[in-house]
């Protein structure tokens, strides 16, 4: 491929070979500083001598591709406090398990959940003894108390728990999620319990917040709606806390999301308003060295205010190279310029690599460089306004061919109408920007008029509602796409493909052609061959008992939930595993008194406690409804493998019976703590 004919390119793809590595496995913090130390004194010595022979040798690429990797993994060790002697976790009272007095200042403020308002926090000391690290931290919703600021230092005790992984298989693992900002730990504590500390110290998160604070107190005293507000706050401002849950459903259902993630496009649109408003610079002395210096600081002042998020520090990035090189009037390549960016990024957060947004974003400006050119170039009209229509139409399809494999895996749904939102919205998105610049300017010194506001507010309206008609059209709305990795990686081999037949009609990108459409067949094969069968899953769900039986690419559940919330959870459990392990039937079924699963047998004991074992030995027992039951007259009577308890359960009930397998040796599963019970047979 002639992209890795670019060095820096070459050099970007070793360096996220290297991160994925570190991530993946634990390597000594030491062992990996020696090897890239040794690493590079090899690549400076092969350097010296390469320069002076007449043939090269592929030795010195491999040296330096080495080295890369070397310089991932070292990155990913270099970033995990956890590897240096002052994290929390290294402090003797965290070690013991014991509730600690600990400083902290409030880092970032999370969208808040239905019972806890929900914060990361940096940990500054834990008694006496001064640490680092963050955490996260959950206060009980209490409407008597304001919320936190950033930069705020409290004191209280905190009893620091692990985070757990999700009790039911392929849910969203929160935990994972937290791990790659390097969070690991979670405390729940009450707004009483916590003492504020006076302090004068402001970090630039603290500066960034206290800037959105003061528009948004602003803007608030014009008669701007919550939903526009809120809108205006993601589209400017990098902010999507306040987004309601069916805004936010309405703009991922039409396919435009991406309007309210600050990236590429805003970002650009950006550096184009700024170009313009700074081009009389240029005609002073030094006066378009001084234009880069402002657009680069401008254009990181932006990213700071709208929370330094993946998508916007890659746009920042990428725009600050184009902007260098735009404004020195020198040639760039943006596959280049892309590859700069990335690499640039991955150096200082190596974990972005993992950022669904970073994803997207790069997936998504690789795929309009690539593909748009082709579909543009199928059409041609001399008519600006069709010119215009057809150019967005085909950079958004460009788009989704990028996204398309991995936007499946990660959310398993795809809006078909999305190139009718972005038609509507893109080509106005400039203005739109624009315009919001300017009344966030003259909010922010008091100067914004009436008309001006209203005006804006109708525009931001208008556009909801045409997001929210695209979004109701549910028939255009394709929903639980079963999509795995196989099918990301084989799907993205298919896309290279087709675009290389398409731009070089050969013998090999023929056969290149053909031979992904094989891997497409053999990743579905693989996966059809691999679907769970035979199988009895007893999932965690509180106060309530939910069982799944799998036969045949169909699965029976049984659930006993009433209510209208309870059934919300319960279908949201299923989907999530249906949909991730391919079964397409689903089947409501009532609940047995046991279960005879070819050579495995389960009794299930519900409230009333009434079970027969004389015609009927189990293997395993499932205790539900909290059953008053003699555990031990039970245990002596059969010769059980495994006692599970599920959610249905009292807390207390499931502490006494633990006590009693732990005494009597006997294997206890409870689903609150442990997780779904899968029964393969």
């Amino acid at each position: 491929m002639r992209l890795l004919n670019f060095t820096i390119i070459k050099l970007t793809v070793c360096l996220i070979i290297g991160i994925a590595i570190g991530y993946s496995f634990q390597i000594p913090l030491q062992t990996n500083i020696y090897l890239v130390v040794s690493l590079f004194s090899i690549f400076l010595i092969s350097f010296l001598v390469s320069r002076k022979q007449f043939i090269k040798t592929i030795w010195f690429g491999i040296i330096a591709y080495t080295m890369m990797i070397c310089l991932g993994m070292l990155v990913v060790n270099f970033h995990n406090q956890k590897n240096f002697y002052n994290h929390y976790s290294e402090h003797k009272s965290f070690k013991n398990n014991s509730t600690s007095q600990v400083t902290f200042r409030i880092r970032e403020v999370l969208k808040p959940g239905n019972y806890y308002d929900k914060y990361i926090i940096d940990i500054l000391k834990i008694n006496d003894s001064i640490v680092t690290g963050k955490s996260l931290l959950n206060i009980e919703k209490d409407s008597l108390y304001a919320k936190l600021n950033v930069d705020e230092i409290f004191i209280s005790y905190l009893d620091l728990k692990d985070l757990i992984h999700p009790l039911n298989p392929h849910q969203f693992d929160y935990k994972i999620y937290l791990d790659k900002q390097y969070i690991y730990h979670q405390s729940f504590i009450k707004n009483q319990e916590l003492f504020k500390v006076k302090t004068s110290t402001k970090t630039l998160f603290g500066i960034a917040n206290t800037i959105r604070q003061y528009i948004n107190s602003k803007m608030e005293s014009h008669s701007f709606k919550p939903d526009e507000l809120a809108i205006i706050n993601a589209l400017l401002l990098g902010q999507r806390q306040d987004i309601s849950k069916e805004i936010y459903e309405s703009y991922t259902n039409a396919g435009a999301i991406h309007i309210l993630a600050v990236s590429g496009l805003h970002v650009g649109i950006i550096l184009l308003i700024l170009s313009i408003v700074l081009k009389p610079i240029e005609y002073f002395k030094y006066g378009r060295p001084l234009k880069i210096v402002l657009l680069v600081i401008f254009l990181w002042a932006f990213a700071l205010i709208a929370g330094l998020s993946a998508s916007v520090t890659r746009a920042v990035t990428m725009f600050s190279i184009v902007a260098i090189a735009m404004n020195l009037k020198r040639p760039t390549n943006i596959y280049n310029t892309l590859a700069i960016s990335m690499f640039v990024i991955l150096l200082f957060k190596p974990l972005f690599l993992f950022d669904v947004g970073f994803q997207l974003s790069y997936l998504a400006v690789f795929s309009i460089v690539s593909i748009d050119p082709i579909l543009y170039n199928l059409w041609k009209t001399k008519y600006w306004i069709l010119d215009k229509l057809w150019h967005t139409l085909t950079i958004t399809v460009s788009a989704q061919f990028g996204i398309i494999p991995i936007s499946l895996y990660y959310f398993h749904q795809f809006p078909s109408l999305f190139f009718v939102s972005n038609i509507i919205i893109i080509p106005f998105l400039g203005l739109i920007l624009g315009i919001g610049l300017l009344v966030i300017l003259l909010t922010s010194i008091n100067l914004l008029p009436n008309f001006l506001a209203n005006f804006y507010g109708g525009i931001i309206s208008k556009m909801n509602g045409i997001v929210g008609w695209v979004s109701s059209q549910e028939s255009f709305l394709i929903k639980d796409i079963p999509f795995n990795i196989l099918y990301v990686l084989t799907g993205y081999v298919l896309i290279i493909a087709l675009v290389r037949l398409y731009k070089k009609q050969d013998y090999f990108s023929l056969k290149f052609f053909l031979i992904s459409v094989l891997l497409v067949q053999a990743a579905m094969l693989y996966t059809k061959l691999n679907k769970p069968s035979n199988q009895l899953i007893i999932f965690h769900k509180s106060r309530s008992s939910l069982i799944g039986h799998i036969t045949k690419n169909e699965m029976s559940v049984t659930s006993n939930s009433d209510s209208l919330s309870a059934s919300a959870s319960t279908t949201k459990i299923i989907k999530s595993f249906t949909v991730k392990s391919h079964i397409k039937t689903i089947k409501k079924d009532t609940l047995k008194p046991f279960y005879i699963l070819n050579n495995k047998k389960l009794l299930v004991i519900d409230s009333l406690g009434i079970y027969n074992t004389k015609l009927f030995k189990p293997d395993y027992v499932l205790l539900r409804k909290s059953p008053k039951i003699n555990l031990n007259r039970l245990i002596d009577s059969l010769n059980l493998e495994q006692i599970i308890a599920d959610g249905s359960n009292y807390k207390s009930y499931i502490e006494r019976w633990k006590k009693i397998c732990n005494k009597r040796k006997l294997p206890f599963h409870q689903t609150g703590e442990k997780g779904a019970y899968i029964i393969e047979y």
